[in-house]
């Protein structure tokens, strides 16, 4: 019996909404020069992060089945999930219904004993993570992966260090003619197009409960922009106002918070408010990092309606009863056909989500105003409305959420300052 064929795959998965629009991507690698043997990706429409990658497990189980229909083989699997790996190795029980036929499925693939598993990290698993996101984001246009195109990075690739010393059996052919069969067979039985499903309405996960593989989150470091001329007069500046530019203080702000980010070297992606004050703010940083500005409509500040260039104490003498209502409810919209936080909040919400899915995995500053900011973080904390007159919000103080793939938040910093002292 000939000596088995050793191989190494490589699997990933990834779900924008947990559950959302998911895909999965997997690899198959000859250990010896780490040359690619096969790939495969899938859209597979709205599913949970772990459904995601146990799909891309079977994914790569069946393109070495189809690779080396004849030949015994040993295989490596190595992922990023946690869960994975632990539950295929038998470490871990299989609670969960969705999980139990993916993983039965899994395991008649290939023998036992001929498939063992490793977790590695995240980024050493960027093959199948790209693959995974390629068909995510195919799966945006309407469209599916194109089993033809090989995107992935060869060259990262074959930079891997894989502690495999015997070399391939089996005819040199062999890996060149599997391949094409997997690709083939992929072509077959995937659809020419399909249309991606709308996001879920199931709530995550929470708790300690929760899936343990998180992968890294997406991070929101929530800018306050720098002050403007009605800032130290406590006057009301919302969306509806005069749209004011930075005053020289606030300016000064801004360039001390560019420093401080530079400095830290964290922030990937700036997005900023519509407003003036905001995209100052944001441009001073941009500059200073080389990074572009991306405007997002949803971040601007609450139309603030009649009440616009006034103080508290000048609304409380000419709108009372309103302003009384307003504190009350978050229903109550200002005088004269301003948002109501409830408003704001969904409009903050739609954004956040947006920026969820475009920014997974990364950090993203978000340059914004007082509310947008505290609706994040008390929708992050699950705080109720009144919350939002319990935080104190200073000029360029800087906040960050977290936001991880169970769909579960984790307030990290709110109105920290010390970069202007």
């Amino acid at each position: 019996m000939p000596a088995p064929r050793r191989l190494v795959v490589e699997a990933d998965g990834g779900s924008r909404g947990n559950p959302g629009p998911a895909g999965y991507g997997a690899v198959v690698l000859d250990p010896l020069d780490t040359a690619t043997l096969a790939e495969a990706a899938e859209y597979i429409g709205v599913a949970t992060n772990n459904v995601a990658e146990y799909r891309g497990l079977i994914a790569g189980l069946k393109a070495v089945r189809d690779l080396f229909p004849d030949t015994p083989v040993q295989v490596r699997v190595r992922m990023d999930s946690k869960l994975v790996v632990e539950q295929m190795s038998g470490r871990w029980k299989i609670k969960h219904p969705d999980m139990k036929p993916l993983a039965e499925e899994a395991a008649r693939i290939l023998p036992a004993s001929s498939v063992t598993y490793e977790w590695i990290p995240r980024a050493e698993n960027k093959h199948a993570d790209r693959l995974a996101n390629e068909a995510m984001d195919a799966g945006g246009r309407g469209e599916q992966w194109d089993p033809g195109a090989l995107t992935a990075d060869m060259e990262t690739t074959r930079t891997r260090v894989l502690h495999e010393q015997q070399p391939p059996s089996g005819p040199p052919g062999d890996a060149a003619a599997g391949a094409a069969r997997v690709r083939a067979a992929l072509a077959a039985a995937r659809p020419a197009t399909a249309a991606p499903q709308a996001d879920s309405a199931d709530a995550p996960q929470v708790g300690w409960g929760s899936a343990p593989d998180l992968g890294a989150p997406a991070t929101f470091v929530l800018l306050r922009h720098g002050e403007t001329a009605l800032t130290p007069e406590k006057r009301f500046s919302g969306s509806g106002g005069s749209d004011p530019e930075l005053s020289a203080t606030g300016r000064q702000q801004a360039a001390r918070a560019a420093e401080a980010f530079a400095a830290r070297g964290t922030v990937q992606e700036i997005v900023s408010s519509p407003l003036r004050r905001c995209r100052e703010t944001a441009e001073a940083v941009a500059g200073r990092l080389g990074l572009e500005v991306r405007i997002e409509d949803g971040l601007r500040e609450t139309d603030f309606g009649a009440w616009e260039g006034l103080t508290f104490a000048e609304v409380r003498e000419r709108h009372g009863a309103d302003l009384t209502a307003w504190l009350a409810s978050p229903d109550v919209a200002p005088t004269g056909g301003g948002e109501s936080f409830a408003e704001v909040a969904e409009r903050v919400s739609a954004a956040r989500d947006r920026l969820i899915a475009l920014h997974a995995g990364r950090t993203a500053l978000l340059v914004t105003h007082v509310t947008p900011i505290k609706t994040l973080v008390r929708l992050a904390l699950g705080a109720p409305p009144e919350s939002l007159f319990r935080m104190e919000l200073s000029p360029a103080s800087v906040s960050t959420v977290a936001y991880y793939a169970d769909g579960n938040p984790s307030l990290r910093l709110l109105n920290d300052t010390s970069h202007l002292r």
